[in-house]
């Protein structure tokens, strides 16, 4: 559900003036974060179930509830009008959406990237090239969008050699079945599905592009400032979760059946998701991902893409309309719109034992 059509999240149409003024931030005890069904955000539901959030809730003295949202977009745009103070998203998603729309936004946690769970396939051709003159299915202005418009470039094709066809991730499975559908864009458990078919062959997937279809907790800037230890007990609690996913014992096996469950597979479906998924269960390798000469780049691909596609904040007028902060006082985009921040601050905390 998490790369349901990132346009029509728009739906809720934002305009370039912030909005952080809907609820103008102040300092509270009582706060709430929202996520939807992905193998990378699991853990938020287990948390809060397991009450692992509330212990570092009640660390802090403060009250944080995590709530599941079935519809991927309607999160988003809940974060967005201010009725949640965090939400999981893409970084695709969170530069259009919330800082598109005025709301200045923090990725307090990049918890991994898509490293094959986003993949191109076709049906009797077993060469990317091939693509070429095909009709291609897949959700328009999604991030399987934006994995086919970086495969063209890599065999120096364009979207003008190609004809995309929009058809709902629901949809999609048996679209292909179908002889007139030859070649689809998809996401797991989706782009198993479709590559396991007869005579079909998976010719480009997201560990091509390492790093650039990133997941992350995100939290309105101006609340985190106001509340710092908000924060805090967020990333503690999620760093607790990595390590106990990844403990090797009882307890951790038991806490990935139970994502298993909550997200709708067994135990083997869920970890056959995080094999293709590069989480970042150590906040040093977010911390170093994150500090990347690499990460400015990738948001610069980003920002071209959604602006080519006018889904970069309404009447954007290029694609630097928005400014990205990121560590070291680097920025892209306009440095006087600054709406994305990739802070790893608290992500140090913890790596530093410090929280």
């Amino acid at each position: 559900m998490r790369r349901l059509l990132a346009g029509l999240a728009l739906a809720v149409t934002f305009s370039a003036t912030p909005l952080s003024g809907v609820a103008k931030a102040q300092e509270k005890t009582a706060f709430s974060v929202c996520w939807s069904i992905y193998a990378g955000w699991m853990p938020w539901g287990y948390m809060q179930d397991s009450g692992i959030l509330k212990k570092w809730a009640d660390t802090y003295g403060l009250t944080i509830e995590a709530v599941q949202i079935n519809d991927y977009v309607e999160s988003i745009n809940q974060y967005t009008a201010g009725q949640y103070d965090g939400c999981t998203m893409t970084n695709m998603d969170a530069l259009s959406i919330p800082a598109g729309g005025g709301v200045d936004t923090t990725a307090l946690i990049v918890g991994d990237y898509s490293n094959g769970n986003d993949g191109i396939v076709l049906k009797g051709k077993d060469q990317l090239a091939a693509i070429a003159g095909q009709q291609v299915n897949l959700v328009e202005l999604s991030v399987s969008h934006y994995l086919l418009a970086r495969a063209l470039e890599s065999v120096e094709l364009s979207e003008r050699d190609i004809t995309v066809v929009n058809t709902s991730d629901a949809d999609l499975v048996a679209a292909y079945q179908t002889p007139d559908v030859t070649a689809v864009v998809t996401w797991n458990p989706l782009l198993s599905e479709v590559a396991a078919a007869p005579d079909s062959h998976q010719v480009f997937d997201s560990s091509k592009i390492p790093g650039e279809i990133i997941d992350l907790m995100v939290v309105n800037t101006e609340t985190l400032k106001a509340n710092p230890d908000f924060g805090k007990a967020l990333v503690g609690a999620w760093y607790e979760t990595m390590e106990l996913m990844q403990s090797d014992t009882p307890e951790g096996e038991a806490a990935l059946e139970a994502m298993a469950e909550a997200s709708g597979t067994d135990l083997a479906g869920y970890k056959a998701q995080l094999a293709t998924t590069a989480m970042f269960y150590d906040p040093k390798d977010a911390i170093a991902f994150t500090e990347a000469e690499k990460l400015p780049e990738t948001m610069m691909f980003v920002s071209k893409f959604l602006f080519d596609h006018g889904i970069l904040g309404q009447g954007a007028p290029s694609a630097d309309f928005v400014g990205i902060a990121y560590p070291g006082d680097k920025t892209t985009g306009d440095a006087a719109n600054i709406k994305l921040r990739y802070d790893p601050s608290v992500m140090k905390m913890a790596a530093d034992a410090a929280l």
